[in-house]
């Protein structure tokens, strides 16, 4: 049996997420059965870009100082960091800029905790993966003798939806990010990955930070809704699966789901968990809206049966969303170019120009533009056909 521990707060005022994310711990005692003085912990935070706390795409400055404070009390040592997804070159200076703005620096100068500076990396090996037995990944991980996974509640372009498990990416130090969107090019694979990464990270224990989430085109060029919740679990499966369903979604559409019930993982059944606090009936929630991309690179995900494998891929290859630029506010960056795994994109006359043909729907253009210029495209008979 799986416990979920959920917790309501009504805003990111520190006391209020201080009680709501004690709350959810200490309805898990076998944490500090675990966890002893003196170790060194990483919270291992959703920092994908360098964003305001309160646009609603990093895990919230209020949550992450309640998840150290809570962990200093056990006599924890206790190190914030992340490999941000925007910063390809995984170096201090970049580092430091994403600290400072998503207001880690401020928890640091508050608690007394590290930040992670190294950018040093190790290539690891793990037996049980699917697809990636031997990985880089950032060094502190493995410095560390347990990890946090402190993540944000997004939809997601790619992944439908991203929270506990899909956060440990970031252990996927910069530029390496992008090779394995090139390698594993389809949601199946990734999805794989994603799992194969958790597998070996294998969190001590998950909080999602839901207090104020994001649903639409996710994960930073989505709308922000207000949940007003905290989520905690052991185990990284389960609070993801007790979110996904609490914000409408469905789990059997979120491909890490998938893939953890296909290995036995996770059964994604609700009497598989235990919830602790407030419970899932009493949440009344208005479902989150779906990217534009979901389906994209699967129609079973909607709930599309029966249809003809040939059909699919025509389907497809030939109308599924796609990337398209606003010229009207692209600022002429190249992130989007620099950032694509297959370089499906071309700086033209200073603006970024796609090969279709190339793009294989990764939209990591999309998910890093720091101007919200990158847009998905649907094309009307792909949603009639859905």
């Amino acid at each position: 049996m799986n416990k979920v521990s959920i917790a309501r707060c009504t805003n990111y005022q520190y006391n209020n997420v201080e009680k709501s994310v004690f709350q959810c711990l200490d309805e898990m005692p076998e944490i500090k059965r675990k966890i002893k003085s003196k170790t060194k912990v990483l919270v291992k935070v959703n920092l994908l870009r360098g964003n305001s706390p309160e646009d609603a795409i990093t895990t919230h400055p209020s949550v992450v100082q309640a998840i150290v404070s809570y962990l200093q009390e056990m006599g924890c040592i206790v190190i914030i960091g992340d490999s941000p997804g925007s910063a390809l070159n995984f170096d201090e200076k970049r580092l430091k800029s994403v600290y400072e703005i998503t207001g880690m620096v401020d928890v640091a100068t508050k608690t007394g905790c590290e930040l992670n500076y190294d950018t040093s990396t190790i290539e690891v090996v793990n037996k049980a993966a699917k697809n990636v037995k031997s990985m880089q990944i950032i060094k502190v991980v493995n410095d560390v003798d347990f990890v946090v996974s402190a993540a944000k509640l997004k939809t997601h372009a790619m992944m439908t939806y991203t929270g506990a498990v899909k956060n440990l990416f970031g252990v996927i130090p910069g530029r390496t990010k992008i090779d394995y969107h090139l390698k594993m090019n389809n949601v199946d694979n990734f999805a794989a990955m994603l799992v194969d990464i958790c597998e070996y990270v294998r969190p001590v224990f998950s909080i999602i930070d839901a207090v104020e989430g994001m649903e639409g085109d996710g994960p930073a060029a989505g709308d922000k809704r207000h949940v007003g919740l905290i989520f905690a679990s052991e185990n990284p499966y389960a609070v993801d699966f007790a979110a996904i369903s609490t914000i409408g979604l469905k789990p059997e559409a979120v491909p890490t789901m998938i893939e953890a019930k296909k290995r036995a993982i996770f059964s994604s059944h609700w009497e598989d968990i235990e919830i602790k606090g407030v419970q899932w009936q009493e949440i009344k929630i208005e479902p989150f809206k779906y990217p534009a991309t979901q389906s994209a690179n699967t129609l079973g995900g909607l709930g599309v049966k029966g249809v003809p494998k040939f059909i699919q891929n025509f389907i497809l290859n030939n109308m599924r969303p796609k990337p398209v630029f606003n010229y009207n506010i692209c600022i002429s960056c190249g992130l989007c170019a620099e950032s694509c795994p297959p370089k499906a994109i071309n700086m033209v006359n200073h603006r970024p120009v796609l090969n279709a043909e190339k793009c294989i729907r990764c939209f990591c253009c999309h998910e890093l533009c720091p101007e919200k210029a990158v847009h998905i495209n649907r094309n009307w008979l792909y949603e009639r056909l859905l």
